[in-house]
């Protein structure tokens, strides 16, 4: 029972920090929680094994030196998404995006629209609290509960923060397990894909059946972004070649860094004026130059003249993943403490008298992932934790590395926007003034995708098993 003292300590901690810090909890006292979490397995192995330091210190350091490429991805996707938004590629893709919203249509194209920005710019929380924001108000104004509408909304944002290459919890969750990001975002398709054409059938059908009265106007919010970026759609060129370098499989840092570079160029040359706006100032080719720097590495913001635009067109840059790189070096040194601890293993025999084939494994793995989610109340701890306790059962069973990753963010990833005192729950109630419990029976791709993954264990799609000789 020793074996669970750091998580009862970790969730313990975690669960004070919720209360005091709230939707900050991500700016350091989760870090310091896992530290102080990572000092117990410490203690735990010394009085009970007498461990060596030496020991404890090399698994960790190893342990880190093993999330080294995500933390270099991570930089890039900050870097991406800042020029991505001030080079107009994804305002334009908004822009085209806003105008299939119709009354019938508005449930399904509210879906689409978040699953297509969230997929480009990689963030669930960013499309949510801008775009989201914007087609709540016209739900209303069309007659739409707020259920409805939220589940749509966060249905759709997290459908594309899954698979987005630029999102950080796919890439935490390639990472952590081993698995080539690309290798890992194709795989997902065939649980994400099914899970998100059937949320997006119960939003259609809804759509036609729920009676409602209003009219929605999105013009305001789309002559904001055509006042005040340069929308092409030769700017769709830019996905267009990443789409096609990531179809050739590319290294991951070899498409990020293109695209980022591409972007870049593509902002000095379309949207000059809103790269002199960075750089705050600063005229001519100095000024160009570090406006474009400033987009990569800090955040930026840019006055549209409307409120909901100036949110959705800021961007964090390098210095916004800053966060997420200590949780995963932190979390890091308390699976490293685990592990080295033997504690880890420990949990696993737990675990492992429950498995009896592929279904059970990856429904274990989901569960996991699921219970992480609402005991941590936090997404990255679920995927890092849930990843740690199942690598070495699938290694030794003869699972592919990518079944993992892929169960840790059907059970993870998706599920923490349910939970009302996870960050991710937290979060989005707050920003859309919608609780929790009252879009959680709307958010019908978050529900189903850990049915649908646990189903296709079961029918064996996909699945390869080397077993063991």
């Amino acid at each position: 029972m020793l074996a669970f003292v750091p998580f009862i300590v970790l969730i313990g901690l975690l669960t004070c920090c919720i209360i005091v810090f709230g939707n900050a909890t991500l700016d350091g006292a989760s870090q310091v929680t896992l530290i102080i979490s990572s000092g117990v397995c410490v203690l735990i192995g010394w009085c009970t094994k007498r461990l060596h330091w030496e020991d404890l210190e090399k698994e960790m350091t190893s342990k880190v030196a093993s999330c080294t490429p995500s933390i270099i991805i991570l930089l890039l996707i900050g870097a991406i998404g800042g020029t991505w938004m001030v080079s107009g590629i994804v305002p334009t893709m908004i822009y085209y995006g806003l105008q299939v919203l119709s009354p019938e249509w508005f449930l399904v194209s509210t879906c689409f629209i978040c699953a297509l920005i969230s997929l480009l710019i990689g963030s669930s929380w960013t499309t949510i609290a801008t775009v989201g924001v914007a087609l709540l108000g016209i739900g209303r104004a069309l007659g739409f509960s707020d259920g409805w509408t939220a589940g749509a909304i966060i249905s759709g944002a997290y459908f594309g923060d899954k698979l987005s290459p630029l999102s950080d919890t796919t890439v935490l969750a390639s990472s952590v397990v081993g698995t080539p990001l690309f290798t890992h975002i194709k795989y997902m398709m065939f649980t994400t894909i099914p899970t998100f054409l059937i949320a997006l059938a119960i939003f259609f059908t809804s759509g036609l059946v729920i009676d409602v009265s209003g009219s929605g106007d999105v013009n305001i919010f789309m002559e904001g972004l055509s006042h005040t970026f340069v929308i092409s759609p030769w700017l769709l060129l830019v996905p267009v070649a990443t789409g096609v370098m990531i179809a050739r499989r590319w290294p991951s840092l070899v498409v990020l860094f293109l695209a980022t570079l591409i972007a870049g160029v593509t902002a000095l040359l379309v949207q000059p004026d809103r790269i002199l706006e960075i750089a705050g100032g600063q005229e001519g080719a100095l000024g160009l130059y570090e406006g474009v720097m400033r987009t990569c590495y800090t955040s930026t913001s840019i006055s549209t003249g409307v409120e909901a635009l100036d949110q959705l067109v800021s961007t964090r840059g390098m210095g916004g993943m800053m966060p997420t790189v200590w949780l995963i070096i932190s979390a890091q040194v308390f699976a490293g403490a685990l592990t080295a601890c033997g504690q880890l293993e420990d949990i696993m025999r737990y675990f492992q008298r429950l498995v009896k084939g592929t279904t059970s494994l990856v429904a274990s793995t989901v569960g996991s992932a699921f219970f992480l989610n609402v005991t941590t109340a936090d997404q990255f701890l679920s995927i890092i934790l849930t990843s740690s306790m199942f690598k070495e059962m699938y290694a030794k069973m003869g699972y592919e590395k990518r079944l993992l990753s892929r169960s840790c963010e059907d059970g993870g990833t998706v599920t923490s926007v349910l939970i009302p005192w996870n960050t991710c729950g937290l979060t989005q109630s707050t920003v859309l003034g919608v609780a929790t419990l009252t879009y959680l029976p709307y958010c019908f791709f978050n529900l189903l995708s850990p049915i649908v993954s646990v189903t296709v264990a079961a029918i064996g799609w996909k699945i390869k098993v080397n077993r063991p000789e």
